[in-house]
């Protein structure tokens, strides 16, 4: 189907007047389409929204990919959709564990997608870096109270993440030193060292 098909069928079938020129922006990646529209040329193109756009990222794209609407989500957590919306928008998620629970149930998250899709995992590579270069046992709750893991899950994981840091360190310097380095190169370092944290403590979670 040309670009021209696409926004006939949209209008034919959903009374959407989207022009050609949107289409094919959709196509490069240069524009998203709201939900409605999402849903709606998926109809067009006969599959799932999921199937239109990149993996999942943010509580938007999960909740689209589900074909759920914000009232239908909402309704499931037990918040009212004004509050969802705005935590959505804002990409910074404030509902509680139980609220926390039901969303990774309506929506499939695993404990790692939830993090990042509520815009705490940048919260949990610093939490995680503290812990392995000075004492693990006090960064036992916060991570418990940022992950949906059980806290002897956690505590497991970060004596496992600390030891297996210090053993390196016995060879190396490399991680503390990335994490130190001033120059742009060692702040990629840095970043990278974060990024091995947080694969290396979802690992060990069994996550």
């Amino acid at each position: 189907m040309a670009p021209g098909h696409v926004a006939y069928g949209l209008a034919a079938q959903y009374g959407l007047r989207i022009s050609t020129e949107t289409i094919v922006a959709w196509e490069r990646g240069t524009a998203m389409p709201e939900a409605r529209e999402l849903t709606a040329l998926a109809g067009v193109l006969w599959c799932a929204p999921g199937e239109l756009t990149a993996p999942a990222a943010t509580l938007r794209e999960h909740r689209v990919a589900r074909e759920l609407s914000v009232d239908e989500l909402a309704r499931q957590l037990g918040m009212n959709s004004s509050s969802y919306l705005r935590m959505e928008e804002s990409g910074r998620w404030r509902g509680n564990e139980r609220q926390s629970a039901a969303l990774c149930r309506a929506l499939g998250l695993s404990a790692a997608q939830l993090l990042t899709a509520t815009g705490r995992d940048g919260e949990l590579a610093d939490l995680l870096s503290s812990a392995v270069t000075t004492r693990w046992q006090a960064y036992v709750r916060p991570v418990a109270k940022l992950v949906p893991l059980e806290r002897a899950l956690v505590q497991e994981a970060l004596e496992r993440l600390h030891a297996d840091y210090q053993a390196l360190m016995v060879s190396t310097l490399s991680w503390s030193g990335a994490g130190r380095e001033r120059s742009a190169a060692g702040e990629d370092a840095g970043r990278a060292f974060l990024a091995r944290v947080v694969e290396q403590f979802w690992r060990s979670a069994g996550v």
